[in-house]
């Protein structure tokens, strides 16, 4: 249902609805370019804890559990996200260079655990 992609990458057509889960649009890319569909910028992590992150990149573990716990509180943008994949397959795109730390690597384990224990 759910999958992450970089925003600079190009689109393709295995991506379904692609859906920018960042709060702050991707420098240097046109909409044209980037060809996002929805841009759910509530979903992303709150100001201040993204500027905590990129001054202090070294404690992931403390950016994951902050993180979550912002998702467990947004209750309406999740919501959101899975109204959005009712339809098919979503692509969270995310714009962060390090693709193993980032927050849609934590939106997308999230979601995933929600949905898990939906089932």
């Amino acid at each position: 249902m759910f999958q992450i992609k970089r925003v600079y990458e190009p689109k393709a057509d295995s991506d379904g609805l692609r859906v920018l889960v960042d709060r702050l649009w991707p420098r240097g890319l046109t909409k044209e370019v980037a060809a996002v569909d929805v841009w759910l910028k509530e979903i992303a992590p709150s100001d201040g804890l993204r500027r905590w992150f990129h001054q202090d990149m070294q404690d992931w573990a403390e950016f994951r559990r902050l993180y979550l716990e912002e998702l467990q509180q947004n209750k309406e943008a999740v919501q959101v996200a899975f109204k959005l994949a009712e339809k098919g397959k979503v692509s969270l795109l995310y714009g962060a260079k390090d693709p193993e730390h980032n927050h849609a690597i934590v939106l997308l384990d999230y979601l995933r655990s929600v949905e898990a224990a939906k089932a």
